[in-house]
């Protein structure tokens, strides 16, 4: 392909962009033990392909359930979807760390100002560092090989509509053999007859 020319088309959303005058937060999490639900949650977005164009996607996960706290949809990467999903979820509990990579979103005054008024402690990936935040990057995988890439969603709507009975399916239905065959539901509720 390099010898001829010749490139993929696909589009090249860029997620992760940073703002050079947002502050940059330390990454916590090295060598940090995780022993229960809502000692860290995680951010990240990702794209979601639809027939003419893309959807971003934003999620917020417990790390220690793997339970989606809340998500959210744009047709942009401005910050108000990533705060809409981070009120969303701050209505259901509050994590002592909250960690994301360094994207503009995330960094932003309004971001991070809300978490620090919710007195949760910032965390960030170091630059190029996807493994920094790894439970979130397979939740991405799953929902786009076991949804996205089975049903090409043709409008927002029924990517609203797929994508809301899928998360339910992943948080209450899904075992995960990491949570002794519980769903992240049952772990991050207490309700995991096998222990963790």
């Amino acid at each position: 392909m390099q010898i001829m020319g010749v490139k993929a088309i696909y589009p090249g959303p860029r997620t992760s962009q940073k703002a050079p005058k947002h502050k940059i937060y330390p990454y916590l999490l090295k060598n940090y033990v995780i022993e229960r639900p809502n000692q860290v949650w995680s951010t990240d977005i990702t794209y979601i392909p639809m027939a003419r164009g893309y959807m971003y996607l934003v999620a917020i996960m417990d790390w220690h359930s793997r339970y989606v706290m809340a998500w959210a949809l744009s047709n942009t990467l401005e910050r108000f979807f990533c705060l809409e999903a981070l009120e969303a979820a701050l209505a259901q509990g509050r994590p002592e760390i909250f960690n994301s990579d360094q994207g503009a979103q995330f960094t932003s005054l309004d971001f991070t100002a809300r978490l620090e008024e919710a007195g949760i402690r910032i965390s960030m990936d170091g630059r190029g560092r996807a493994f920094d935040n790894i439970f979130i990057e397979r939740l991405w995988r799953t929902v786009k090989y076991e949804h996205v890439y089975l049903y090409r969603h043709e409008t927002v709507p029924e990517l609203f509509a797929g994508l809301t009975a899928y998360f339910h399916f992943y948080n209450h239905e899904r075992y995960h053999q990491s949570l002794a065959y519980c769903t992240p539901a049952e772990v991050h509720f207490g309700n995991c007859s096998r222990h963790l």
